[in-house]
């Protein structure tokens, strides 16, 4: 993929730096925040050179044709209202800039414009060499045709959500996956079946997975706590996410954003700056490895997963590593994965589900066993290495908090 974003690392971005907030000290609070790339930034030469000079990126909109599947009224007419000489001519007046990342073409489109989504895939990473086509998918909680995948007025223009996010791999050449799950607008259980499809599929095609957060609130009345923002940001590690952003940094949609409409910082900020950095602490180690599976252990102590197909486990062996569980049998969700060097080690991201609406963190201890001698065994949080308490019975043991996280590798 044609890209100055750096893909061996894991990206943080945000929707939406309004006018307002444009100033080279708003850039570098933006950058402090932890934040690598801004979604839906239009064409502003001046902030575009601020950008530059402290590190952000840019994925602009308005360079080629907007689409936006909205209701599902348009489904299918992408390539009646936006054929491809409109996407080169747009090329042939671009006028490049080291801060964009990547060009907008669309946000949650139906299936039905998937044939001609692949069509602009393919037109504007040869007209724009230097940046890659970025377009977002619907969540789960979509609406899904009552009929047959052909009838137009849908979101989803497929039967089922699994068969949306396949029609999507099979048609538009994208070397990732990014849609956007709104956690507190919707259920936990439908977030984790969001995070299985689409981490399955990426896991099955070789695509990265790239997902949209809530930092703001669709109620007025509602903030994000840290521990909200640690459960959407963690969980959707444990699934192998490889590119976070959040919604929204100024005004795009909903309330309390990162800063109002003034410009001002707001509570958000420290709070998403502070999850950012714990994130970032994560992410070197975390991005030598790649996620191979993602598990639900001790989920049968809460309702999160009931009425799923997803199946729990009250203890989890992984080969390497065996009946991993949390002594008070609280929920984990865990993220199996192996070295991208291939040099044969493994390791586990360990996240504490048990409080996904950030109000009741609770302290647990975590349990496991290792297959054989493993004398390169560490543990690490985003404090830095953890203490592994090496128990009389041969097991290990770690503390963890809710809506924490920790990763345990091992080289045999």
């Amino acid at each position: 993929m044609n890209t100055r974003m750096d893909r061996k690392r894991l990206n943080i971005g945000t929707y939406h730096l309004k006018p307002y907030a444009r100033t080279e000290q708003h850039v570098k609070d933006l950058a402090d925040c932890g934040i690598d790339f801004v979604i839906c930034m239009d064409y502003d030469e001046k902030t575009l050179d601020l950008f530059a000079k402290h590190g952000v990126g840019a994925i602009v909109s308005g360079i080629v044709p907007g689409w936006w599947g909205g209701d599902g009224d348009n489904a299918g007419t992408l390539e009646s209202k936006t054929p491809l000489t409109r996407y080169f001519d747009a090329a042939a007046k671009f006028k490049d800039h080291p801060a964009i990342w990547g060009i907008d073409i669309g946000d949650e489109p139906s299936a039905l414009d998937f044939p001609h989504y692949g069509r602009i895939f393919d037109a504007v990473n040869g007209a724009f060499p230097k940046q890659f086509p970025y377009l977002n998918l619907y969540p789960n909680y979509a609406s899904v045709s009552k009929n047959t995948e052909d009838q137009a007025l849908s979101q989803l223009g497929t039967r089922t959500y699994d068969e949306h996010i396949q029609k999507y791999c099979e048609l538009v050449p994208a070397d990732y996956i990014s849609y956007d799950f709104y956690v507190y607008c919707t259920t936990v259980r439908k977030c984790y079946e969001n995070l299985v499809t689409v981490a399955d599929a990426c896991r099955r095609t070789g695509r990265s997975m790239w997902i949209i957060l809530q930092v703001n609130s669709h109620v007025p009345q509602g903030w994000m706590n840290e521990d909200m923002l640690r459960f959407q940001a963690f969980s959707s590690m444990a699934f192998g996410a490889e590119n976070i952003t959040w919604a929204c940094y100024t005004a795009g949609w909903w309330y309390n954003q990162v800063l109002d409409e003034k410009g001002e910082k707001t509570v958000q900020y420290d709070r998403l700056r502070k999850v950012n950095g714990e994130i970032r602490a994560m992410a070197s180690l975390y991005m030598k490895y790649l996620s191979t599976a993602t598990h639900f252990v001790g989920f049968d102590t809460v309702a999160d997963i009931d009425g799923s197909s997803i199946v729990s486990v009250k203890s989890l062996s992984t080969g390497y590593f065996r009946n991993l569980r949390a002594d008070d049998g609280l929920p984990l969700v865990v993220g199996e994965m192996n070295s991208r060097e291939g040099d044969g080690s493994r390791a586990l991201f360990i996240f504490a589900a048990d409080d996904w609406k950030g109000e009741n963190r609770k302290h647990r201890r975590v349990t496991f066993e290792t297959t054989g001698i493993a004398p390169a065994l560490a543990a690490f949080d985003p404090h830095g290495k953890k203490v592994l308490v090496k128990n009389p019975d041969g097991s290990y043991s770690f503390d963890i908090d809710s809506n924490s996280c920790c990763m345990i590798t091992i080289r045999p």
